[in-house]
């Protein structure tokens, strides 16, 4: 059998939203993304599958009629041809090769989290960077109550934090310590007792930086847990202290779940029609692409920054493609207070176009 032929790099960089990944991650998916040959008149999906899968056209027509009978004829080089194609599960079209042609199927999962990835690396430490004199006076502070006080904490009921603080771990830690490397899988949520430590990561080229320092009763690895992507920073202890960490399932299961809110899109559109708004949390050249009319965008690796803009007072509907990518959104905003909900099964699963 012929070894599979991998998707050319150029070509590959010219879709959306897989030109958006930087270097490392692209090469990630590039390196599992091969050419499929279709012969002509072979279907390539159908109405109402659910394939998981996104599917780009590299040479070659293909045909994508909706099951009212429409017609739309996708040929590749075209713009249109760098977005995927009908793009939703359950599948709304079925798609037909009308010659010989050539596709490539990436799997969904791996692209979002990637994406997720990729647009939150290097941010997550920008609005807890404290200065030395904060840190000092946290220190003579309660950890325990700092926490409490949290927004994040707000929404979570209190037999959850009372399970939260059973089942978290104490343990002791030197200065020098590493606690999170840079590209580990995420396994646990930490809490600074005491201490101090640093954010640190490596550039591309090799220089580490020093993004943040972090003290008495700072949170910090939430990010790969809600992503389910790898650790995008290292935590160094930078003075002697104890931290208490939590388990990724005891995390999603005290934390996370209590501080999203999922909403169907018949409920989204009563909300927006009282004044809610649409957020899309994706790239803006998908967003052009496929954003639901009216909405917001603000990309996820821009939304801490864009947070303080926000009317406290408004209700917001996050929504991404598959809901990976706005649920991570939502958190970052339940943990400044605002109202966040997230569009459940995102725009693949939505029901109108």
């Amino acid at each position: 059998m012929a070894e599979a032929k991998l998707v050319d790099k150029k070509l590959l960089k010219s879709f959306v939203p897989p030109s958006a990944l930087n270097a490392e991650n692209f090469q990630e998916l590039a390196g599992k993304t091969v050419v499929e040959e279709v012969a002509a008149g072979k279907t390539i999906f159908k109405q109402g599958e659910v394939d998981r899968k996104t599917v780009y056209l590299i040479e070659g027509e293909i045909e994508c009629t909706s099951e009212a009978g429409e017609k739309v004829i996708v040929k590749s080089g075209t713009d249109i041809a760098k977005h995927p194609l009908a793009n939703h599960q359950p599948r709304k079209h079925t798609g037909v090769a009308r010659g010989p042609a050539k596709i490539t199927r990436i799997d969904s999962d791996l692209l979002d989290i990637l994406l997720t990835w990729d647009q939150l690396s290097g941010i997550e430490v920008e609005d807890i960077t404290v200065t030395e004199n904060e840190s000092d006076e946290a220190d003579d502070g309660d950890w325990m109550t700092r926490i409490l006080q949290s927004k994040a904490f707000l929404q979570v009921p209190p037999a959850n934090i009372q399970a939260m603080f059973m089942r978290m771990q104490e343990m002791p830690v030197k200065e020098g310590e590493t606690i999170i490397k840079q590209g580990a899988e995420g396994d646990y949520y930490y809490i600074i007792k005491s201490g101090k430590c640093k954010v640190t990561r490596i550039s591309k080229a090799g220089t580490e930086l020093t993004l943040a320092t972090l003290g008495n009763g700072d949170a910090f690895g939430e990010e790969a847990l809600l992503t389910e992507a790898k650790r995008n920073a290292n935590i160094i202890m930078t003075k002697d202290g104890t931290l208490v960490r939590l388990s990724k399932e005891d995390f999603n299961e005290l934390l996370k779940e209590p501080n999203l809110k999922w909403i169907a899109n018949d409920q989204a559109e009563e909300l927006v029609e009282a004044g809610a708004v649409w957020v899309d949390v994706r790239l803006d050249s998908e967003h052009k692409n496929s954003g639901i009319e009216g909405s917001l965008n603000i990309p996820l690796f821009m939304l801490r920054l864009k947070a303080d803009s926000l009317d406290p007072d408004k209700k917001y509907i996050l929504y991404c493609d598959t809901g990976r990518r706005s649920s991570a959104a939502a958190f970052l905003l339940s943990e400044r207070g605002l109202q966040a909900y997230c569009l459940k099964g995102g725009l693949v699963e939505r029901s109108d176009n």
